[in-house]
């Protein structure tokens, strides 16, 4: 068995989206339970096992139900007055409130809160995939495609602050393919946007069971 070794997560803040009404799906997904965990604190706890520092929780809609249910002497619990403008006004609040908390940040791992299989491990791929390689985003390839989580240098700062309305992090992605490396990540494709996906996702885990 092959025992990787991953360096510390330096100067890298993992920003964990969840500002969204989830329109499409009628209720609080940032709240549903899978694995015994809210699909929040699933992501929360992965990031916090990969040791980045912040990690920051972007609220918008329902912000005080959602930072009910979090440890917040563990995170910082950001607050999108904009959240109705769309995800890119998530991205800038979390990234200013991470660069605020440290001057010296080289790194910034975008991630949401309803890909239910996200881990510490896939945290630290792209970090270690950053520190071994020549490009400056590391991003997670799935279903014919990359996107989140996704990890971006300094060098992407301005390019993510200036992104508007709906625009996530992908359009940055997309745009400088030839500065992108990628992680495998399949379970990726896997993201609750409606009923039906959460109840074919617990019906998996039954059969897995």
């Amino acid at each position: 068995m092959t025992v990787r070794l991953y360096q510390i997560m330096n100067n890298t803040a993992i920003i964990i989206l969840a500002a969204g009404k989830a329109e499409r799906f009628g209720s609080i997904k940032q709240l549903l339970h899978f694995n015994n965990k809210t699909l929040l604190q699933h992501a929360v706890d992965e990031a916090l096992n990969a040791c980045a520092v912040p990690v920051i929780v972007v609220t918008g809609a329902n912000a005080d139900v959602v930072s009910n249910e979090l440890d917040k002497e563990k995170l910082l619990i950001v607050f999108n007055d904009k959240w109705e403008e769309g995800m890119a006004s998530g991205i800038a609040a979390g990234l200013v409130a991470a660069i605020n908390y440290n001057n010296d940040l080289e790194n910034v791992i975008i991630a949401v809160c309803d890909q239910p299989f996200i881990s510490s491990t896939l945290f630290k791929e792209l970090y270690q995939t950053r520190q071994q390689g020549i490009q400056h985003i590391a991003a997670s390839a799935y279903a014919g495609t990359v996107g989140t989580p996704a990890l971006f240098t300094q060098k992407y700062f301005d390019a993510l602050l200036s992104l508007k309305g709906d625009e996530g992090a992908k359009k940055i992605v997309t745009a400088n393919a030839d500065d992108v490396a990628t992680i495998d990540f399949p379970q990726g494709a896997i993201d609750i946007d409606t009923q039906q996906d959460y109840k074919d996702l617990l019906d998996q885990q039954k059969h897995i069971l």
